[in-house]
């Protein structure tokens, strides 16, 4: 029996989507693991800064100061210390960053009845980019908890061991995961989500926008030069490179208290435990506001940019190399 033409049709629409879906996880997934073992010893700073606003003595006096003890204590290891979560997370990211807002501008195409193969104007560009913001925030939440544990293992203060004594063992990225399910349960892997959410969402529709604008530039200004609509709308490596690491600056600069707040509520158990004593009210979780509040208590702005500006200078690259493989990917293969 023949496959009725409409049927056909279908299983082909299904198909390119489903293979479209495939790549764009594919292509996210590769750009957002190699910038991720390029960033990982700045991030590990930002968050070792931003974990001790709260602090009543202060343990490093700046990036720099921060960097320099950990590899005089720690070593290689220590710089790379927790790199197993944020791989996996820069991986989930970016993949479902760049499947979200191809998806999420389809809707909207279908909403406006824009034809497919339109550009959308920037403001719609930069809310799909905010709509996929949203949707990663909720996968990022529990992995990024899991890395800024790790990465403020070696803060915590032990008890003076005896001589001889077996060398200090730090949990693993599965055991913290499980201790946190344990003492908290599933829910207890969403700490600090508020902030995730915040940053994700509004940092996201800048760093999509950004790109976007920067790269609409850089193509109207070759094409005066080169007096050509050849190309218009691919772009070169160093164009997306460019696009790309302006975008990263643009991400950490919109929102960034709000990761500043996030690190500090998921190290917080870590740095500052609280006990709670018997017949007494228990202590209350950490909320946003409140340690929002508390961080602007403490050191006022400053505190709640600390670790921003190795932040924002780690982002420009590696932003510049999420851009520079996804479009290379893109280009070369569909």
């Amino acid at each position: 029996m023949e496959t009725p033409p409409d049927a056909l049709l279908d299983g082909i629409t299904h198909e390119s989507t489903a293979f479209r879906a495939a790549r764009e996880i594919a292509y996210g997934s590769i750009a957002g693991m190699v910038s991720k073992v390029f960033e990982h010893p700045f991030d590990l700073t930002k968050v070792r800064l931003q974990s001790q606003v709260l602090d009543s003595t202060a343990r490093f006096s700046g990036p720099i100061d921060c960097l320099t003890q950990t590899w005089k204590n720690e070593g290689i290891r220590g710089l790379y210390r927790g790199l197993p979560a944020p791989i996996v997370g820069a991986m989930a990211e970016n993949a479902s960053l760049f499947l979200s807002y191809g998806e999420f501008q389809n809707v909207i195409r279908r909403v406006t009845h824009r034809p497919p193969e339109e550009k959308l104007p920037l403001y719609h560009l930069a809310l799909a980019a905010a709509g996929a913001g949203a949707v990663t925030s909720f996968l990022l939440t529990p992995i990024e908890l899991v890395k800024c544990k790790m990465q403020v293992q070696m803060l915590i203060p032990q008890a003076p061991t005896q001589q001889g004594a077996l060398p200090r063992v730090l949990p693993g990225p599965i055991s913290v995961l499980v201790s946190v399910i344990r003492s908290t349960g599933l829910r207890g892997l969403w700490l600090g989500h508020t902030g995730t959410l915040i940053r994700e969402t509004g940092g996201t529709a800048a760093w999509f926008g950004t790109k976007e604008y920067v790269a609409s530039l850089l193509l109207a200004r070759r094409l005066r030069l080169e007096q050509s609509t050849a190309s218009a709308t691919e772009l070169r490596p160093w164009e997306s490179a460019l696009s790309g690491a302006c975008a990263g600056a643009a991400f950490n600069l919109a929102l960034f208290p709000a990761d500043s707040v996030k690190s500090a509520m998921q190290t917080a158990e870590e740095l500052r435990p609280t006990v709670n004593v018997p017949g007494a009210p228990e202590v209350p979780r950490p909320t946003f506001v409140g340690t929002f509040k508390a961080m602007y208590r403490a050191q006022g702005i400053r505190g709640l940019y600390a670790g921003c500006g190795i932040t924002v200078a780690r982002s420009i690259p590696s932003s510049a190399i999420i851009f520079l493989l996804y479009d290379g990917l893109k280009k070369h293969f569909g």
